[in-house]
């Protein structure tokens, strides 16, 4: 099977920005009604990725119309006194989605803290109340990566529906999330992990393969059945030091009928989708109010 090397790439960045042009109309239409929507970032300690990662969440607010709030503490900040903060964010009626971002010091119960956010300001997804929504089919906040993986499949028109799709990954952040996501479109789904015995032969069936490891050329051209849609969550340094994601990318674009790229895939989806959830938890207050 013969594919122009870039008629079937993935933009996240171009999605992307198209999304982001809806959310700052929405977010427009409800501040016209005094409703801004807000959201609260926490960050405990110095990790140099994810002070990048925060100031990005900060700017992408910005530049929608969103209301945004930067906590920086030290890392010495002891786990009572940050569930104290989240306690009275989930009060604040100016904020509409709280973020704790991921990894927190050593002497902090990441889990116990993330199930101290409201389950309605839960905008990462992570809540157990949230998880469960999306297990049994009933509204909530999807995580932010799976929720853009489903967009971009959602960018192409691409089919779920009888579709064989499988997620190398079995993490609670991508992994199961996305897993359940494909089975509401009812794609027929299997999840491969570090003890599936076979990869490739499963990975050849498939007309979606996600890949979510966070190890460089999980996937390989071999691996791929011509034309597959082939998304990488993956996010790794090359040994030139480049990003690069879980997909040897070179050989499968040959291959499979869509991939995403690294960077510039799956990674600006996931900010993006943040904006959405936040956006979503501030109209479905802006609704109750409505409706009371």
């Amino acid at each position: 099977m013969t594919i122009s090397r870039n008629s079937h790439l993935m933009d996240g960045i171009a999605l992307s920005k198209h999304l982001r042009h809806d959310i700052a109309r929405r977010a427009a239409a409800l501040t016209a009604h005094d409703i801004t929507p807000g959201l609260a970032v926490i960050l405990v300690g110095d990790n140099p990725a994810s002070q990048v990662y925060v100031r990005n969440k900060v700017k992408a607010c910005a530049d929608t119309g969103l209301h945004s709030v930067l906590e920086k503490y030290p890392d010495s900040m002891g786990e009572a006194e940050l569930l104290a903060r989240i306690e009275a964010l989930n009060h604040d009626a100016s904020i509409h989605g709280i973020l704790v971002q991921l990894p927190l010091p050593a002497h902090i119960d990441a889990h116990k803290v993330l199930e101290a956010i409201s389950p309605a300001k839960d905008v990462d997804g992570f809540h157990v109340a949230n998880a469960g929504a999306l297990m049994v089919g009933q509204p909530g906040f999807w995580p932010c990566t799976p929720y853009g993986c489903m967009k971009l499949l959602e960018s192409i028109n691409y089919e779920l529906k009888g579709k064989h799709a499988v997620v190398i990954g079995r993490s609670n952040i991508v992994g199961k999330p996305v897993a359940l996501m494909l089975l509401q479109k009812n794609a027929t789904v299997t999840v491969c992990h570090s003890a599936t015995a076979n990869l490739k032969a499963m990975t050849l069936q498939a007309d979606v393969v996600v890949v979510a490891v966070g190890k460089r050329n999980v996937l390989t051209a071999d691996m791929v059945k011509p034309g597959a849609v082939v998304i990488d969550v993956g996010m790794n340094r090359n040994l030139e030091g480049k990003l690069c994601g879980d997909v040897d990318f070179t050989g499968v674009r040959e291959v499979a009928g869509f991939i995403t790229p690294v960077p510039g895939g799956v990674g600006p989806m996931t900010i993006t989708m943040l904006l959405v959830n936040t956006l979503e938890a501030a109209e479905r207050l802006a609704h109750a109010k409505a409706a009371s």
